[in-house]
């Protein structure tokens, strides 16, 4: 028998029919295709919408200090992919001495005025990693309402206890440590839906009292804030204070990766206790390359964050004035907030007629009911693009009927009204 020509193979558009699935998955399948996108969304998928056109303006990028494409950083992962001297695929746990990957997580310890770090597959890996080295049954984890996803699922397969705190509520922290135990704290620096910011010193304070841990997910604030790019815990002069803080090497440093900083003595336990550090593979030369530069860059890059920062105040003030209630953020993160997710199309929809394009947000990444549209801002934006945004958001307003989001709802009712969150 003949086989076919392998190319003919990968290029065929006829594809095998896959295996039948059993009732029980057909039934949670059914929850998205057909509850949630036929039914709900009518058809159509909110996270997607229009193909944007050329001269579309892109708001959904988390690269904030506009890494990618930057000629010297393609360069060095240029010649690190054409270097042919051999390389090894395999577990970083395998990984000893004075190797490529361990000089860059002592320089990114540097930065981030930290003892020593490891470097992850991933933000969401580094979380559940570290989640999973400090807390266990029996243990409880304080994790603020709005704190990252993957933060809840490391509690989950640490087996922990997971005690819900209001966001930004120090002192509800606080209580609930009194009333059940020391444990583990874990916050955001600056927050991934609405651009909040932690109040940090005060989360110190009750760990340093209370006897706990404190973990600080620096992935929004690495390379954007601080010293040298190095995070808020160093802006704030708490780096001996912290005891962990991660960080997704995907956002301002423009890479696939994450970090825990953390001691020389817990970095060791840590790659042979995260599942995730030792069941995948280390980084490649080429994505190493990278960082290496990238870390240099950033270290340098003052007068970007200067001008991130700058482009921030003036576009959220901007926005403010136009009756848009963004008071839950501050930072190069925005959150439109519509409310359901039917009125958070209609925005997304308005949005992109005029070639805008931000990212929608919805449960499991809000709580149900606080959908919203993610505005990124990044370094290179221009006078006329924060205009164009300021003009569309000005002219839509009765179409996407403003006065009826829950954030505007919360806004007339005033600081007094309880903060709210959902668990991710």
């Amino acid at each position: 028998m003949l086989l076919a020509d392998p190319q003919e193979k990968l290029t065929n558009s006829v594809s095998c029919v896959s295996a039948p699935l059993p009732a029980w998955i057909t039934k949670r399948m059914d929850t998205h295709f057909v509850d949630r996108l036929e039914k709900l969304w009518g058809g159509d998928h909110l996270l997607h919408g229009r193909t944007p056109n050329p001269d579309a303006l892109h708001l959904s990028s988390n690269d904030y200090l506009c890494l990618l494409g930057e000629r010297k950083l393609v360069e060095a992962q240029a010649r690190a992919m054409l270097d042919e001297q051999p390389e090894l695929l395999m577990s970083s746990v395998f990984r000893h001495g004075d190797t490529p990957q361990q000089r860059l997580e002592r320089k990114l310890a540097a930065l981030m005025d930290a003892e020593d770090g490891l470097i992850a597959q991933s933000g969401w890996a580094a979380n559940v990693g570290l989640v999973q080295c400090i807390a266990g049954p029996g243990v409880p984890v304080y994790i603020d309402m709005n704190a990252h996803a993957s933060l809840w699922e490391g509690i989950s397969a640490a087996g922990a206890q997971a005690v819900p705190i209001r966001h930004n509520d120090f002192a509800h922290a606080e209580r609930q440590i009194e009333r059940i135990g020391p444990g583990v704290i874990m916050v955001d620096s600056v927050y991934s839906t609405t651009g909040s910011v932690a109040p940090i010193e005060e989360f110190v304070r009750v760990a340093e009292t209370t006897g706990s841990v404190l973990v600080v997910d620096e992935s929004h604030s690495l390379g954007t804030h601080g010293p040298f790019g190095g995070g808020l815990v160093p802006a704030l002069g708490l780096s001996e204070r912290v005891h962990f803080r991660t960080a997704s090497l995907a956002k301002a440093f423009g890479g696939r990766a994450g970090y825990v900083a953390c001691s020389t003595q817990f970095k060791d336990f840590f790659a042979v206790e995260a599942r995730p550090a030792i069941f995948s593979s280390g980084l490649l030369r080429h994505e190493i390359a990278w960082f290496d530069a990238a870390a240099d860059f950033i270290a340098q890059a003052e007068d970007r964050r200067q001008q991130l920062h700058a482009i921030t105040r003036s576009t959220r003030a901007a926005i403010t004035e136009l009756g848009y209630n963004i008071s839950d953020g501050s930072e190069q993160i925005i959150g439109l907030e519509a409310g359901t997710e039917p009125q958070v199309m209609v925005l997304r929809n308005a949005l992109q007629r005029h070639g805008i394009f931000g990212a929608v947000f919805c449960s499991p990444a809000t709580p149900k009911n606080r959908a919203l549209m993610r505005l990124t801002l990044h370094a290179k934006l221009t006078a006329s693009e924060i205009e164009r945004l300021v003009t569309v958001l000005a002219a839509i307003r009765d179409e996407v009927r403003l006065d009826e989001w829950s954030s505007t709802r919360r806004a007339r009712r005033g600081p007094s009204s309880p903060a709210s969150g959902a668990q991710p």
